[in-house]
């Protein structure tokens, strides 16, 4: 065995926690988000779960658990493969990745063909067994997940999902203005059998083809908009494509799912950083002459993509059954790293490599093709017809929802841990402060915790309103207490963070464990209404409190290092955000998504409550005095500044708990699509509709 995954087989497995524990947790968690009277009916239906059918389905988990790598990963899988919607804006998650740091490479066909040779180089590596693995603090990480991530699809059936994988992939798919091309770039050795120029080449080739194609005809042939359809329909439709009589359409299909990954080159300049994540999310929707013309038929959901832009700005949207957060941003780090390592070694021949070995100067090619191919499908009147109406209800889904960026410069994990914070508690209380101001009250916030020091391990949920963050907003609000009173509820409130994030991360949090037992009892059920009987459900499973946790508000994620400009994903429920962020040393980066919910006001809501914490940490200390710019004209919507904020902070040194930052780096799992999705399994239906 390589090195990529010599420490697999000696990681813990995931363990059960406490029956009692999980309970008590589940209760902790729902006590700020509920009136007295509901927390006594939530306890009353946690004590009789106790005392009934609980301790029964823990030992029944025990004992399914013995067989399996993880107690909780084939539940997981089927939670994502069974999950019926269409996957963009509700599971698919973005990456914008930053500019190639020289702009003469940041023109389109350039910036992709230096991504792919660093993705191949990725994937070479991690095929050979040479990728060094990943670890936190010393501690080794589960490798798993990046056997998921490139020559895999998720294919539509009648009946969910399932993942399909092609271990000995060679090839990938080109997208250019929704046309297909695709063409070998690894030779049966895992060497790249292509150099960069050879690429760029081809992509040039496919380019000028694709524009080429009239309008309408490019509508035609833009079948990546049926990868946004219903899974049902979706699946069906890839039936009527494979039947198609005397066409080729199922081997194309195969191909397609096969692929490495897809490439998505697009012909739009997006101008605004909302606009590029907009782009790399879900696509833009433009109607020219009653035609689609916009990206958002440029993509295959169904698998990994790499997205460059005709400005070079570039992302990665990813098929999120297999795969978390933590695992493609090391992917997105490598290939940034080494696209930039690649152009200094041409310049310097002793610059370093990422890479343990690197391809032969010339590889074996034999039987592969070199040159690309395009996908001509056959397309039935039918089939034409589902085109057609899958591109407007994408488009209806697109305009039902808006972005917002927060780009806080000289305001990053330096100053947050100068001041004796946890980054990314300090970040979460603002999150909440932001929304309070807002709107008055307090309501369900998840963040992912990874746990993939565990074998097969994924994430945990960190339900981040506490006691401590109520009491946090509420003085942070209130005029009479002082800048300390407000600080040392800030100060509580982070630490109560840090607290739950650590035992999260130990695999001690209650939501994994209570959804496992749940899919248990959802079993029993099925079997015995086979055999004519009809169970009762488990009180806890029917209280009110599992809908008031699990129609999570703020879905956030914290993912990203310094190669990404932002990351984010689509609100979890109507009434609520997405917001993913990134917290470098000198900025934070946020992306907010919502259907219509004033995110822009958020954000605008969000910056200003970030400048009004630094003034009172300052005040606290007795540094700067200087007033905020005030937080009222943000909810009264009156102007504020544009989003950009630029904040010199003067230098001031604290101890402060490395180990909290040491906990930030390491914690984002990034997983977000459980953030809403009990309410949805305990009601046998999606969330939101």
């Amino acid at each position: 065995m390589g090195s990529t995954f010599r420490s697999q087989d000696s990681l813990p497995k995931l363990p059960i926690p406490d029956l009692r524990n999980t309970c008590a947790r589940y209760l902790a968690a729902l006590r700020p988000l509920q009136d007295d009277i509901e927390h006594a009916e939530s306890e009353q239906a946690v004590s009789e779960f106790l005392a009934s059918e609980g301790p029964e389905l823990q030992n029944k988990l025990k004992q399914y658990a013995t067989g399996q790598s993880s107690y909780i990963e084939q539940f997981w899988h089927d939670l994502y493969l069974n999950y019926d919607d269409p996957v963009v804006l509700n599971l698919n998650p973005f990456f914008l990745l930053e500019d190639d740091p020289t702009p003469a490479r940041n023109n389109q066909v350039t910036r992709a063909a230096s991504l792919v040779i660093s993705a191949l180089s990725f994937v070479r590596a991690l095929r050979k067994e040479e990728l060094p693995p990943d670890s936190i603090r010393g501690t080794p990480l589960c490798m798993y997940q990046y056997t998921r991530m490139f020559g895999t699809a998720r294919i539509p059936t009648d009946h969910g999902c399932f993942i399909s994988q092609a271990p000995d992939a060679t090839h990938i798919v080109v997208l250019c203005r929704g046309q297909f091309y695709y063409f070998d770039v690894l030779n049966s050795s895992n060497d790249i059998i292509m150099s960069e120029k050879d690429v760029s080449r081809n992509l040039e080739a496919i380019v000028d083809d694709a524009a080429q194609t009239p309008i309408f005809s490019l509508a035609k042939g833009a079948l990546g908009v049926l990868s946004t359809e219903n899974r049902k329909t979706w699946s069906r439709l890839r039936g009527v494509m494979s039947g198609a009589s005397g066409s080729h359409n199922d081997s194309y299909l195969q191909i397609i799912d096969s692929a490495l990954f897809i490439l998505c080159l697009d012909h739009t300049e997006p101008q605004t950083q909302s606009e590029l994540c907009m782009n790399m999310l879900c696509g833009t929707s433009v109607i020219d002459r009653g035609v689609q013309v916009g990206t958002c038929t440029n993509r295959w959901y169904d698998k990994l993509q790499i997205i460059v832009c005709a400005n070079g700005s570039a992302g990665i949207n990813f098929e999120h059954t297999g795969v978390d957060g933590h695992t493609v941003l090391r992917f997105a780090s490598d290939v940034y790293t080494d696209t930039i390592l690649r152009f200094a070694k041409s310049i310097n021949g002793q610059a370093p490599s990422l890479w343990a070995s690197t391809s032969p100067p010339n590889p074996s090619t034999k039987g592969l093709g070199l040159i690309p191919r395009k996908l001509e499908w056959e397309k039935s009147p039918e089939l034409l017809t589902a085109l057609r109406f899958a591109e407007t209800r994408l488009a209806d889904l697109i305009q039902q929802n808006e972005f917002a960026t927060l780009d806080l410069l000289a305001y990053g994990k330096s100053f947050i841990t100068s001041m004796g914070f946890s980054p990314d508690a300090y970040v979460q209380m603002a999150f909440q402060a932001a929304y309070y101001g807002m709107y008055g009250r307090v309501e369900s916030v998840y963040e992912p915790a990874m746990t993939k020091t565990f074998y097969h391990s994924r994430t945990e949920a960190i339900r981040s309103v506490t006691l401590e963050s109520v009491d946090f907003v509420k003085t942070f609000w209130a005029e009479l207490p002082s800048p300390e009173d407000k600080v040392a509820a800030l100060k509580r409130a982070c630490e109560k963070h840090v607290k739950t994030t650590r035992m999260c991360a130990k695999a001690e949090g209650f939501e994994r464990h209570l959804y496992a037992l749940y899919c248990l009892w959802r079993r029993e059920v099925g079997d015995a209404l086979h055999g004519g009987v009809s169970p009762l459900q488990p009180k806890i499973f029917a209280d009110s409190g599992w809908s008031t946790l699990s129609t999570t508000i703020l879905s956030t994620s914290n993912c990203g290092n310094p190669s990404l400009r932002h990351f984010g994903f689509g609100p979890t429920s109507s009434q609520g955000f997405g917001i993913g962020y990134i917290i470098k040393d000198n900025s934070v980066s946020i992306c907010a998504s919502s259907k219509h919910r004033q995110t822009k006001r958020f954000v605008d809501a969000l910056e200003e409550c970030f400048l009004e914490m630094r003034r009172l940490l300052r005040m606290a200390t007795g540094g700067s005095v200087a007033k905020g710019r005030g937080l009222v004209k943000v909810l009264t919507g009156l102007p504020v500044a544009d989003h950009k904020a630029e904040m010199h902070e003067e230098k001031v040194e604290h101890n402060h708990d490395e180990e909290d930052d040491e906990e930030d780096e390491g914690m984002g799992g990034y997983g977000f699509f459980d953030a809403g999705i009990l309410l949805q399994v305990l009601k046998g239906k999606s969330a939101e509709k």
